[in-house]
């Protein structure tokens, strides 16, 4: 049995079935973590989706940004984008099975070892802490009140994590961390309008992964959603783009969203039984999205 964890699929369904019989993937014999973002700005999210509910309990798949945005365009809460990709799951036969399903999904997993995110967890936060309010935010999203909490869900405030927080404020967070974290303070302030390489934080911020002293530095990492830093492997000798390849950790994570969409390629992790190994295997993409 093999474990594989696969970066952001959004909507390219097409690389992602190249990518499992590449791993000779069995759903009989493997499991498979995508780390979010199945859909949007891709050509096939509907094939994405479908093909993710077919595995069954071989897939477990986390939400990301994408993900609850189109849950959100689904229940009426938000108008969909210029540049989203989501008709063919919104005029879908089954798309109140999909929705269901969708919404069922993880925010966070602890896998062999590896603590596994769509987008980041704040400094402060230990593995448990993480793993505790992700299923906090599941649990509403599994429950009666969902379209509250869509609806209260977009926003950048707070900006910072506290214990006390209630309500929207502390889902917001929570979900904010997860799903769209890349920059922040050495205290934990998050910033959300970089979205270039590591090395462009803004002035006292940095990428989430390199706060020194963070709670989960002793935990191995997977993320998504950060398809910028696949530059920033490249430029040290990290050739994503190859069949196979290792690589060393970066502050003991592996960032996995290897720019599919954008033409570069989809990247899985057979992930080792001893703690941190892996192998990455890739795929070549086509452009899929002028977005």
């Amino acid at each position: 049995m093999s474990l594989y964890c696969i970066g952001d699929l959004q909507g390219c369904n097409e690389p992602f079935q190249r990518l499992l019989d590449t791993v000779d993937f069995s759903p009989s014999r493997d499991a498979l973590v995508v780390l979010g973002d199945l859909v949007n700005r891709g050509p096939d999210s509907l094939g994405v989706l479908r093909s993710l509910t077919a595995l069954g309990d071989a897939a477990q798949c986390l939400l990301g940004n994408h993900d609850l945005h189109l849950l959100a365009v689904a229940h009426g809460v938000r108008k969909p984008g210029r540049r989203d990709t989501l008709q063919d799951v919104l005029q879908a036969p089954d798309l109140d099975a999909l929705l269901d399903w969708l919404r069922h999904r993880n925010m966070a997993l602890h896998r062999q070892g590896w603590l596994m995110v769509h987008a980041g967890v704040l400094p402060q936060w230990t593995l448990a802490q993480t793993m505790a309010l992700a299923a906090e935010l599941e649990s509403v999203l599994r429950g009666p009140n969902l379209k509250e909490f869509l609806t209260g869900m977009y926003g950048n405030a707070p900006a910072r994590w506290h214990d006390a927080l209630e309500g929207a404020d502390r889902l917001r967070v929570i979900v904010n961390a997860l799903t769209r974290l890349r920059f922040c303070t050495a205290d934990g302030d998050m910033e959300f309008e970089g979205n270039a390489g590591a090395g462009t934080a803004p002035p006292g911020y940095l990428p989430w992964f390199d706060v020194p002293d963070r709670a989960t530095r002793s935990t191995p990492i997977a993320f998504g959603h950060w398809s910028a830093l696949v530059s920033d492997a490249n430029e040290r000798g990290d050739p994503r783009g190859n069949t196979t390849s290792t690589s060393p950790l970066r502050s003991n994570t592996l960032p996995l969203d290897t720019g599919c969409v954008w033409g570069h390629c989809l990247t899985a992790a057979r992930l080792g039984s001893a703690q941190g190994k892996f192998e990455l295997i890739s795929v070549k993409c086509t452009k899929a999205s002028e977005a």
